[in-house]
């Protein structure tokens, strides 16, 4: 396992709570979108075994051609050992980076697309919707739909309608408006639908999709491939 150690090169400050370190990118480090990482603090391998407080599985919520590596997350005032180190940690600190994959690349099927996240799970979104913006082959459209009960929505400035370029953005801040409109997506019969949130969002919403008939393969979700039966077998018990 190659471990790369990289400087924080940009801190930014995307509301009161959330914020999103730029990483300096290390020269033979790849990614795609939609890919996740493991991201560890200074002294996570410092003894026999790895520290686990200090490592944190996060989204890359940029594209390789930004050539930055981003990580948005949430900092809470009561927060965890780990988000209580990296508030205080600065621009020129290092951190490391470790095992990136991709479980959710942009399907090019000549369907429609559905993102569906829960608060700063938009990031994981952010380089999938860049990249069809970029290149739109075999997409049909894109429509994202995001609930925060903060209201400080997340990047704004790229997640709003642009019908030129068949792209919808939607912004919620209660379950209610939120489980409405997933229904109403879902009627679309023959779409793919990809999920970003807690367990507990992903359940949920793979409940509310199942009973709108949509199928398993539909459904495209953040996990490693070990773990999706856990959560699409859901289907068997409605």
């Amino acid at each position: 396992m190659q471990i790369y150690w990289t400087k924080i090169n940009r801190i930014i400050e995307e509301t009161a709570e959330v914020k999103t370190y730029l990483l300096d990118c290390p020269e033979d480090f790849i990614w795609e979108e939609g890919s996740h990482t493991h991201f560890a603090l200074e002294g996570f391998n410092a003894g026999d075994k790895p520290n686990r407080s200090l490592i944190r599985h996060m989204s890359i919520s940029t594209l390789p051609h930004e050539n930055l590596i981003g990580i948005t997350t949430r900092i809470r005032e009561n927060c965890s050992e780990f988000k209580a180190i990296l508030r205080n940690l600065e621009v020129g600190n290092e951190v490391a980076i470790f095992k990136t994959h991709s479980n959710v690349p942009l399907k090019r099927e000549n369907k429609n697309v559905y993102l569906l996240s829960s608060g700063v799970g938009l990031a994981t979104f952010r380089p999938l919707v860049l990249d069809y913006f970029e290149r739109a082959d075999n997409v049909n459209q894109i429509h994202s739909l995001n609930i925060d009960s903060s209201k400080d929505f997340l990047f704004t400035n790229i997640f709003k309608s642009a019908p030129d370029k068949n792209f919808t953005s939607q912004f919620v801040d209660n379950r209610k408006d939120y489980y409405e409109e997933v229904k109403n997506l879902a009627t679309d019969k023959d779409g793919l639908f990809y999920i970003v949130g807690s367990d507990e969002f992903l359940v949920q919403n793979i409940e509310v999709l199942y009973e709108q008939g949509i199928k398993p393969e539909q459904i495209m979700l953040d996990k490693h491939e070990k773990a999706l039966p856990d959560f699409l077998s859901i289907v068997e018990t409605l």
